[in-house]
């Protein structure tokens, strides 16, 4: 007898503000976990920034999308089986319905901020509201971070680490590459202008951050 499929993962990628790299974030996940999964990214940011960058591509990103607002749907992230993988970008509001029914849905939680007190002030107080009471499994990702300062980085996780919540080694850093993925309409696994080599080893690194996290 074969063994039945292991059961879908669902990663939401989420910050309580906006302007944080969030979208950035679900998009190059699901599009380096897509190169051994079948992953379907759902757009639920009334903002729809997944959305129109998707949109945007003339070769596929390797995922499916959905965009989903709806909470009573959000809820029943669950029943989708055909897939390996869900990302959720979700929306920068911790008020929000979405919000609330895509958290308890989740597996993990990956809580994209730049090092700066400001952001990760918002993002402590992000995680003790809406993620501990639940106690979902997740890991803050330092995100835009100047390659030529990475001691504002390193005191970030410190900070963490010494509120005992799970921080990513790996920190995504700050390059132009980005902005001109996304301007390009494809994930930074697809670009291939200057500094695009080190964006995208970020990224992989992240992935494989995660998955040593499931494995254990």
């Amino acid at each position: 007898m074969t063994s039945p499929p292991p059961p879908t993962k669902i990663l939401a990628v989420l910050n309580g503000k906006g302007g944080v790299g969030k979208t950035t974030t679900a998009i190059n996940l699901a599009a380096t976990f897509s190169e051994k999964n079948h992953v379907l990214l759902v757009d639920a940011d009334p903002q729809g920034s997944a959305t129109w960058w998707v949109e945007r591509s003339e070769k596929g990103m390797g995922f499916d999308l959905a965009q989903e607002m709806d909470p009573r749907l959000l809820e029943g992230l669950r029943k989708i089986t055909n897939y390996e993988l869900i990302v959720v970008d979700t929306p920068p509001a911790l008020g929000s319905e979405a919000l609330a029914a895509v958290i308890p849905a989740a597996d993990y939680l990956i809580l994209p901020t730049p090092p700066a007190p400001m952001d990760l002030a918002v993002l402590i107080e992000t995680i003790k509201e809406a993620v501990m009471p639940i106690g979902v499994a997740h890991r803050v990702l330092l995100t835009r971070v100047d390659p030529r300062s990475l001691g504002e980085a390193q005191e970030a996780k410190n900070t963490l680490v010494e509120l005992q919540i799970p921080v990513c080694n790996t920190v995504v850093r700050a390059y132009k590459a980005h902005e001109r993925a996304t301007l390009g309409g494809m994930p930074i696994t697809q670009w291939r202008g200057k500094n695009a080599r080190e964006a995208e080893a970020d990224y992989r690194r992240v992935v494989d951050e995660i998955r040593r996290d499931w494995r254990n």
